[in-house]
């Protein structure tokens, strides 16, 4: 199963990822941090390609 990482380095804190997946992402310190691996009912895909500064991606 892929696993969503968050490029800390590109990361602007927006929280979009937070938002559409609450599982599996959430802001602290103005960066996301991955919290879980189970997306459950969002679309990852979704997730990554919101993502503005194109921060995450799946390994």
């Amino acid at each position: 199963m892929p696993k969503a990482k968050v490029n800390e380095d590109l990361c602007i804190g927006c929280g979009t990822c937070e938002t559409l997946c609450p599982n599996v992402f959430k802001v602290e310190g103005g960066k996301s941090r991955v919290i879980g691996e189970d997306c459950g009912d969002c679309d990852c895909q979704e997730v990554i390609d919101s993502c503005p500064v194109s921060a995450i991606s799946m390994e």
